[in-house]
Formats: structure tokens, C-alpha cells, sequence
């Protein structure tokens, strides 16, 4: 059987205030092409398929005009939500869709009924496991401690369950959306982190023959069976490296899978230029760059004069500029940013703790009460963008 496995259209979503609706057509318009040229039996969409819980109409009318094609062409569609998406609003209709062959998994409840796929090898059962918040859904897989861990390997378990009661030989896909541990992220993607792990293991996937993930928005192999597709656009100048593809995986009569990369439409090359301001305007090497979107990352001991327009005589894709003075590392005016970069929100605030209360770090007891804080906080903006 083949797949075409694909995640993180966010549509909706601009780039630095550059709409991106045309480029995301453009994208869902090779799509629906590469299932027809490609002979593909089903597509698997694996989440944040809009970039925001209440998107707005030109993207819901996407989104809508896509299925059609998809359903006119009659191959099955799976697709589950994500964490930007709200998972009510986009279930909306799902019984009625599936008649048509759209297959919306959005409901936790629901993660260990399978869509049922058929080729001369015998059934292929499709489970779509919907974004697990932990604290949203710790209730429904009784687990003792909300963490990502925890609430994907009970639904797993309920797959696992579910497959081991088929007929022998029945091949298994699972759809996830989680960020799961060797993964690589980009700047892009939406803070997951509970309790201050944000990933899972691989192995939660274990039992079936392809997980088809998302979530991280750069195409990755977590292993022969788990993989990452990616998003088909770039969201951010972190992404700038990126191959934005699908892949297209076979799943053969044993369970065995090949995958191969369909690379998708680019609407624009990213640079990301560093440097001081007369170097970025006059130095040749950089000439190439004119037609992509750039972002300028000016080192000039002092803020120029103009950057923004003096640069965009050049690039007139312009759309992010930088300031990072060249400064000692011990020179006081090196930027707060810097100094947080990768750090997480709980570490930022037990720095904070040390530093009002210097030569005493946050205590056990105290990182504890921190972590609960953190994770009270995204559950209740979780619940709001659910109930929206």
C-alpha cells in the first residue's frame, strides 16, 4: 500500500507579515497532483493543518476546497489534529465527511479505532492519534502524571490492544502529533514543553509499521518506521536549510517500508545574511540573494542610519533585521535575548529566583511548584483555544 505522509500546512500562517495563502495553494495543488501522478491509496495528514485554533475564512475555504479535490479523486484521506489546531472545530462534520472518504481524527476518545484500508495483502489499519495534551487528557487514559510520555504510550497501549484483537498480518500506521526524542526543531514550532520534557521516545511506536509524525517542521527519519514529513513551507529563517518535502512511503505485504521524498513547490528561497552594513550592501557574494527573503543580521558596533531602507534597495525581499553588535562576551550590554536562547521558560525562572536571592539557587521543592505553575498555564490556554 502506499502513503503519501504529510503534516504542518499551518494554514493561515504568514512569513515575517507575508501572506502565504497563494504558496500554501500552490502546495495543496502539487498534492493533490502527486496523488494522482504518484498512484497513491491513501494521505496521511498529521496535524496542525491550520496555524491557529479560530483561522480565518480564506483559510478554512482552502482547507475545504482541498478535500474536495482530494475526495473527487477517491482516495482515502486521514488526518488528525494538531496542537495550533482547535480539535472541536476541525472534527466538525467528521461523521458526515467520512462518507466521502475524509477520515478526521480529532477526539483522544477515538485513537484505537482504526481506519480500515484494504489492498491484495490484506488490511491495513490506519490509527490517528489527535495532539495529547497532557493535562486535557490524562483523565480519559487514567495516567497518574500528565506528561506527553505517559498520555501517548497509553494511547498506544489502546492501539497495540485494538491491533493484537485483528486478524494475524494485519499491518499497522499510526498518525501522532508529539515532539519525540532525537528529533531536530526550528525556531517555528509552538512550546510543548510539560513539566519540563517536551519529547517522547521512539519506542512508544513500537508494534506498529509506520508512524507517520508531526509537529517538528523540518523532514527527518527518527528511524526506518518513524518519521517526520515536515511542513511544505518555511515558517521561520531557522528553516532557511531545510528541503521541504512529503514523503511517499510503501508499506509491503510483510510490513516492510520504503520512502522516498517528494520535494514541494518553493516559493521563495531564505537567506540569512550576517555582517556589518557596508559589507551587505556592497560585497558581491551576496548578489544571489536578491529574489529571496532575507533576513539581515547586522554586527556594526553601532546602529546604522537607515538599515532598513538602505538594505532593501538591495533585497527588496527584505523582511527581518537583526541587530547583534560584535561585543567582548563579558562586555554587560550583550543582549538579554542571547543570553536566554534555548533556555526554557521554567529554566528562566529559576535564573530568576538566583538572582533576586543571590548565592541561593530555586530549591527541589521550589523548581517543583515552578514546573506545576508552568504547566497550569498552558492547560488553561489549551482549554481556552478547545473551547473556542
Amino acid at each position: 500500500m502506499r502513503f503519501l505522509h504529510t503534516s504542518d500546512w499551518h494554514l493561515g500562517r504568514s512569513f515575517h507579515r507575508v501572506g502565504l495563502l497563494g504558496a500554501q495553494r500552490d502546495f495543496l495543488g502539487y498534492l493533490v497532483r502527486s496523488v494522482r501522478e504518484h498512484d497513491v491509496d491513501a494521505v496521511l495528514v498529521a496535524g496542525d493543518v491550520f496555524d491557529r485554533a479560530v483561522p480565518s475564512l480564506p483559510a478554512v475555504e482552502l482547507y475545504d476546497e482541498t478535500l474536495h479535490r482530494l475526495a473527487e479523486l477517491g482516495v482515502p484521506t486521514v488526518m488528525i489534529s494538531g496542537n495550533h489546531d482547535s480539535a472541536r472545530r476541525l472534527g466538525v462534520g467528521a461523521g458526515l465527511m467520512e462518507r466521502a472518504g475524509i477520515h478526521l481524527r480529532t477526539d483522544p476518545a477515538g485513537c484505537a479505532t482504526p481506519v480500515l484500508l484494504r489492498d491484495a495483502h490484506g488490511d491495513v489499519a490506519c490509527y490517528g492519534l489527535p495532539y495529547l495534551e497532557p493535562a486535557l487528557v490524562r483523565g480519559e487514559f487514567g495516567v497518574e502524571r500528565a506528561g506527553h510520555a505517559e498520555v501517548l504510550a497509553a494511547a498506544m497501549d489502546r492501539v497495540r490492544a485494538d491491533l493484537a484483537a485483528r486478524p494475524v498480518g494485519t499491518r499497522a500506521v499510526v498518525l501522532a502529533h508529539a515532539f519525540v526524542t532525537g528529533g531536530e526543531a526550528s525556531d517555528s514550532e509552538r512550546d510543548i514543553t510539560v513539566g519540563g520534557v517536551a519529547s517522547v521516545p521512539a519506542s512508544v511506536f513500537d508494534g506498529v509499521h509506520y508512524a507517520a509524525l508531526g509537529h517538528l517542521h523540518g523532514s527527518q527519519r527518527i528511524s526506518e518506521r518513524v518519521r517526520y514529513s515536515g511542513s511544505p513551507l518555511a515558517y521561520s529563517f531557522s528553516e532557511a536549510a531545510h528541503r521541504k518535502s512529503m514523503w511517499l512511503v510503501d508499506l509491503d505485504a510483510a510490513g516492510a517500508v520504503t520512502a522516498e521524498r517528494l520535494d514541494c513547490p518553493v516559493p521563495r528561497p531564505l537567506a540569512r545574511l550576517r555582517g556589518r552594513l557596508d559589507d551587505l550592501l556592497d560585497d558581491p557574494v551576496h548578489e544571489g540573494h536578491r529574489e529571496a527573503w532575507v533576513e539581515a543580521v547586522l554586527t556594526d558596533p553601532a546602529r546604522p542610519y537607515e538599515p532598513m531602507a538602505r538594505l532593501s534597495a538591495r533585497f527588496p525581499h527584505l523582511v527581518s533585521l537583526v541587530f547583534e553588535p560584535d561585543r567582548a562576551p563579558d562586555d554587560p550590554l550583550v543582549s538579554y535575548a542571547e543570553r536566554l536562547r534555548g533556555r526554557t521558560d521554567q529554566q528562566i525562572a529559576e535564573d530568576f529566583v538566583g538572582h533576586v536571592r543571590p548565592g541561593t539557587t530555586a530549591t527541589g521543592a521550589e523548581r517543583a511548584l515552578l514546573g506545576r505553575a508552568f504547566d497550569d498555564v498552558r492547560a488553561d490556554l489549551a482549554a481556552q483555544e478547545a473551547g473556542r
